[in-house]
């Protein structure tokens, strides 16, 4: 591509399609930069419709992680839009899957859940059946839900929970 043609994209609002290709370059770029380094990516976004009763709000994002125990990329989704697996369509749910991180140290396994708007554990449900830990959460017009496949089964009792201004660490001792 030629040097006029890059600053001609890079001059285009960014909801025009060489916007979009600016975007996607970029975020190209940013995954070779990830392989090499082993490092962490996050990106989210909003979009809002007006109805006729109702402003329905969906929110989107995802997490890339590269190099973790030699596990390669990992890409998780997060936010309340999804793709209606019998229509194909994109469908806003009123439940939020929340973006989560798992962190494997010597004793315990901790989970760091980022859910804006919920500020105490009282606001948190959690379920554990084997080795699948399940969020529920709610404070008003903030619901999320989550399943997370653990490295082990870990008893509910030996669970230390704690939650301050959105984020939710869940600590699963051995």
């Amino acid at each position: 591509m030629t040097k006029k043609k890059e600053e001609d994209i890079e001059q285009q609002p960014r909801g025009s399609f060489g916007g979009i290709l600016k975007g996607l370059t970029d975020l190209v770029e940013k995954l070779g930069d990830l392989a090499e380094k082993g490092e962490h990516l996050s990106r989210t976004g909003e979009v809002q419709w007006k109805g006729r009763d109702k402003t329905i709000k969906g929110v989107y994002g995802f997490s890339i992680k590269t190099g973790l125990g030699g596990e390669g990329i990992k890409v998780e989704p997060f936010g309340n839009i999804r793709r209606d697996k019998s229509t194909g369509h994109s469908v806003v749910e009123e439940v939020s899957e929340p973006l989560v991180d798992v962190f494997e140290e010597e004793g315990y396994t901790l989970l760091v859940f980022e859910i804006p708007g919920i500020g105490s554990v009282e606001d948190v449900r959690l379920e554990i059946k084997d080795d699948v830990l399940t969020l529920h959460a709610e404070r008003g017009d903030k619901k999320y839900y989550k399943e997370i496949l653990l490295p082990r089964s870990y008893d509910r009792q030996k669970m230390k929970v704690s939650c301050n201004n959105g984020i939710l660490e869940v600590k699963c001792l051995n």
